[in-house]
């Protein structure tokens, strides 16, 4: 167990590509202008909740399901590649499922628009090529990002314009089709 910057970096850099909260934010200013409010500390508290939760727990659950941790992070490296393709191509693969509830910070906000499906498949595929403790300090940094973006998203909005928004989704898309090839090789070779 060894804290090493490259891994703490590259790990980061996934996260943020597959989390995706600066293209989130026309979602949270949406949910913001709906429902009041947007409590950026609770959403931040219950994500960080789920994906360290799943970043200890998806290996059992792997387990008892009898998956193996090359075969889900081949299967994680195939959502990564779908999710990079609906960013770079602005097209959507997945369905979204809204769900209406009194507390939009928690669902849809903190799952599954931050701790979602892509999430939690990242984290188990990253399990898989970098130290835990790296891994564990790039979701601390993610969290304090999302924090960030969550408490000023009006003034990142102002700032960014749509323009500026829709070039950060594309280049983050590509990189992780990248990081996706990426995957593939090292697993299936």
């Amino acid at each position: 167990m060894e804290i090493n910057f490259k891994e703490i970096v590259s790990s980061s850099l996934i996260l943020f590509s597959v989390i995706d909260i600066l293209g989130a934010i026309p979602i949270i200013i949406d949910l913001r202008k709906k429902n009041g409010d947007i409590h950026a500390g609770q959403a931040t508290l219950v994500s960080g909740l789920i994906m360290v939760g799943f970043f200890f727990a998806g290996k059992f659950i792997l387990a008892f399901l009898g998956v193996d941790t090359n075969s889900f992070a081949v299967a994680g490296a195939l959502i990564l590649f779908l999710i990079g393709l609906e960013m770079t191509l602005g097209r959507n693969i997945f369905k979204n499922d809204t769900i209406t509830t009194g507390s939009h910070s928690i669902v849809p906000l903190a799952f599954p628009i931050i701790a979602g499906a892509g999430t939690m498949t990242t984290l188990i595929s990253l399990k898989s090529q970098f130290e835990e403790v790296n891994i564990l300090i790039s979701i601390f940094i993610n969290l304090i990002f999302i924090y960030l973006v969550l408490r000023s998203s009006v003034w990142i909005e102002r700032k960014l314009g749509n323009a500026g928004t829709q070039i950060l989704r594309k280049v983050f898309g590509v990189i992780l089709i990248a990081i996706a090839i990426k995957i593939f090789k090292t697993r299936l070779l």
